[in-house]
């Protein structure tokens, strides 16, 4: 009789599964995580490159034999064609949400799983390629950060690694992917801790070093040992240009805060469509309009950062419709300060209509725009210290990026890294500190964190509300309580009490909404009188609960609910009012004690 044959893929299962446990049984969870860490770093470095070459290869493809010097019409086609096909792709092919990328890494961070869909390793790459490709007013710095993160995920998962150890792979993958698109591993690095706001570790520090140089390593070896923003610095930088850095920070903390502040305005006006066709044709308008008047503003915009890095000022008007040879510094000032207003309004409305792209570029952008305008409108004011432009268009990228990304120290270093400016160190620290502090006045997260802060499962250094975070209210819900109805006499009482083991006994009425609690305490000077059990009922001995807990309350609420009432136990329902069960603060203790050990464990 012939024997049947072996599935292939169960062989493979089975090995993978023997390597697993000889991994458990040799080697530690702390070496191992290494290797995952060199891993991550080497996909993240291959999906990075991978995504510039599809923008550049689509770019290219589109733009190939086309002139756009002028106010040309493929303005109007191009990006609008990049947002309905990545809408449609997104909504047909992928069938789930991936706009937002690194706000989604956050939350798969905070929500103390760290699990991303496996999908997510490459959706993002391809949504946004076409996006950007067609002339979309992003970057692909976001996506590529999800790309990554959801590798690190995915890796992790499928070695069986712990929760702790999958949060720092998912930050590997999030470091790999900016070290790799930008070829900067300390800013990758620091993009974790400073954004993703994970902890630096003796676990941690490690792991995210070597996902970021391996990715920037393979990065280099591919493209080159070039910076990505060719950069000379022609003029020296002395101190009597301080106080200009002083009040270039405040500015780029203003324009900071107003990206953010229109980003937000825009995500809740596009949020209101209730139909997606709507929403993408008024994405499409807004956006083909502004490139249509503003040419810089097509695609990530890195050709106009490059031309001013270069001193080139006329590279940022020539493309303009309104723009003739000889005119005026006031038509540069007015013609840049419209693409400074207008930037915010196009990125939006490439993601609110349907594209994929980030906010990394569009901040380096718009900065450089905002140091240069700066130091030109400075320079024509006639002051005795001439500033240089392209010293003061570097040195704004930093700024803006401190401010809208709360990252100082990343944009410190990005911005070091992108162009070699490694001599304007000084005042790339200054515009980065001052641009943070002022906007930390009016708004206290990132266009990032923002959204989950609101909802409070924002993941932050401060140990006390990480751990909080990281609990969830469902988690600690203890529902072994016996229930009674309001129009149960004493008798029915007492022998619902004889069967419990809790003093505590939630009164429901038929469609389990909660009236009431009765407390054991109460009515035991009245549960031994057998002359009472069939005059007195539960509606007349219940009492109200000082507080409810709605299942979906941050565990920061829960507990600020519990210092305001002094209560150690309360009711907990669900959306409509149905009784779910009880949290008491011991459970929470207990709880709170566990996931501390656990999150700060080395």
């Amino acid at each position: 009789m012939a024997m049947k044959p072996q599935n292939p893929h169960s062989l493979v299962n089975r090995m993978f599964l023997r390597f697993l446990a000889w991994r458990e049984g040799h080697i530690k969870e702390k070496t191992f995580v290494l290797f995952l860490a060199l891993l991550v770093g080497i996909f993240g470095g291959i999906a990075a490159i991978v995504l510039k070459m599809l923008i550049h290869l689509i770019s290219e493809t589109l733009l190939s034999g086309i002139n756009v010097s002028s106010g040309n019409y493929i303005y109007i086609i191009l990006p609008s064609l990049g947002i309905v096909l990545s809408a449609l792709y997104v909504k047909y092919v992928v069938r789930d949400n991936i706009s937002h990328g690194v706000t989604r890494v956050l939350y798969a961070i905070s929500s103390n799983k760290s699990r991303l869909k496996k999908h997510n390793m490459y959706t993002s790459v391809v949504a946004s390629s076409i996006t950007i490709g067609f002339g979309g007013s992003v970057g692909a710095e976001g996506p590529i950060v999800y790309t990554g993160a959801a590798i690190g995920s995915n890796l992790g998962q499928a070695f069986r690694m712990s929760p702790r150890i999958l949060m720092i792979l998912v930050g590997c993958g999030a470091a790999a992917g900016i070290a790799g698109i930008f070829k900067a591993p300390i800013a990758g690095m620091l993009f974790t801790l400073e954004v993703l706001m994970l902890d630096l570790t003796t676990v941690s520090v490690m792991p995210l070093l070597i996902a970021s140089i391996t990715s920037a390593t393979i990065a280099y070896v591919y493209t080159g040992y070039n910076f990505e923003f060719f950069f000379v610095q022609s003029e020296s930088f002395t101190a009597i240009k301080i106080p200009f850095v002083l009040i270039l920070g405040v500015g780029c903390g203003i324009i900071s805060l107003y990206f953010t502040r229109v980003m937000n305005m825009m995500e809740n006006f596009f949020r209101n469509f209730r139909h997606g066709v709507s929403r993408t044709l008024t994405g499409c308008v807004i956006l083909s309009a502004l490139v249509f008047l503003f040419p810089p503003l097509y695609g990530e915009g890195y050709g106009a950062i490059k031309g001013l890095l270069a001193g080139d000022t006329s590279s940022i008007v020539n493309g303009s419709i309104f723009y003739e040879e000889g005119s005026s510094a006031w038509f540069i000032i007015l013609f840049i300060a419209l693409i400074i207003a207008a930037k915010a309004f196009a990125t939006s409305s490439t993601n609110g209509g349907g594209g994929v792209g980030g906010t990394f570029a569009p901040s380096l952008y718009v900065g450089c725009l905002t140091g240069f305008l700066f130091a030109y409108c400075c320079n024509l004011m006639g002051f005795d210290t001439v500033l240089s432009t392209k010293n003061f268009a570097l040195i704004g990228m930093a700024g803006v990026m401190s401010g809208v990304m709360h990252a100082p120290l990343m944009a410190i270093f990005l911005t070091a890294e992108l162009t070699g400016g490694y001599d304007l160190f000084l005042p790339l620290l200054i515009v980065s500190t001052v641009s943070y502090g002022t906007i930390k006045i009016f708004e206290p997260y990132s266009i990032y964190t923002m959204r989950l802060a609101k909802r409070g499962e924002l993941l932050t250094h401060h140990k006390d509300k990480a751990v909080l975070t990281l609990l969830k209210t469902g988690s600690v819900i203890e529902n072994d309580f016996f229930s009674v109805h309001p129009d149960m006499n004493l008798k029915q009482m007492v022998d619902v009490i004889s069967k419990s083991h809790r003093n505590l006994f939630p009164v429901l009425d038929d469609n389990r909404i909660l009236m009431g609690v009765v407390i054991l305490d109460d009515i035991r000077n009245i549960m031994f009188r057998p002359d009472l059990y069939k005059k007195m009922y539960v509606n007349a001995f219940m009492t109200v609960p000082p507080a409810k807990i709605n299942i979906d309350d941050s565990m920061e609420r829960v507990m600020k609910t519990f210092d305001d009432t002094g209560a150690w136990n309360l009711p907990v329902i669900d959306s409509e009012g149905q009784f779910m069960g009880f949290v008491s603060k011991s459970k929470i203790f207990n709880s709170y004690r566990r996931v501390l050990r656990h999150y700060c464990e080395d």
